[in-house]
């Protein structure tokens, strides 16, 4: 009997789970009026997306100039012809090299040995170096190799 009882009970839930209304069709159906359609060829556009052209590059406008490091290294920024867009000259123990950097906030992204690296703000004691110890206006690519003014 308990057992009618609860298959009695199954059945009739699962009846009302299938019901479609005129109700649900409707809003089923305004759900899907709001749904942009692009065309094949077309890419969606993405609202978050960040124009990268229009970063704002006043921090890394202000390190234009010669950086000064231990042993000889040095860095120089300068601007490069495109907005955003720097030239970086290092100089380190094994010479010269020239990158092309672009602006992004507050660090100025750059492609060395086909790896991305990133020139950023510090002080001397971030750099990890005993001759730049104490110096705060100084940056970095990477631990051990920083540049300073001050």
């Amino acid at each position: 009997m308990r057992h009618s009882l609860f298959l009695i009970a199954a059945a009739g839930l699962l009846a009302a789970c299938g019901e479609k209304t005129a109700d649900n069709a409707a809003g089923t159906n305004e759900a899907l009026g709001n749904i942009e359609e692009v065309p094949a060829n077309e890419e969606p556009v993405d609202a978050n997306a960040v124009d990268m052209g229009a970063a704002d590059t006043s921090v890394t406008d202000g390190w234009v100039g010669k950086w000064v490091g231990v042993e000889g290294l040095a860095l120089d920024v300068a601007k490069a012809d495109a907005p955003g867009s720097y030239t970086l000259k290092v100089t380190l123990l094994d010479g010269t090299s020239t990158y092309t950097g672009a602006g992004a906030g507050e660090v100025i992204r750059f492609t060395r040995d086909g790896k991305e690296a990133t020139l950023r703000r510090a002080t001397g004691d971030e750099t990890g170096l005993k001759y730049l110890a104490g110096k705060k206006d100084c940056l970095m690519i990477q631990p051990s190799e920083g540049f300073c003014r001050d």
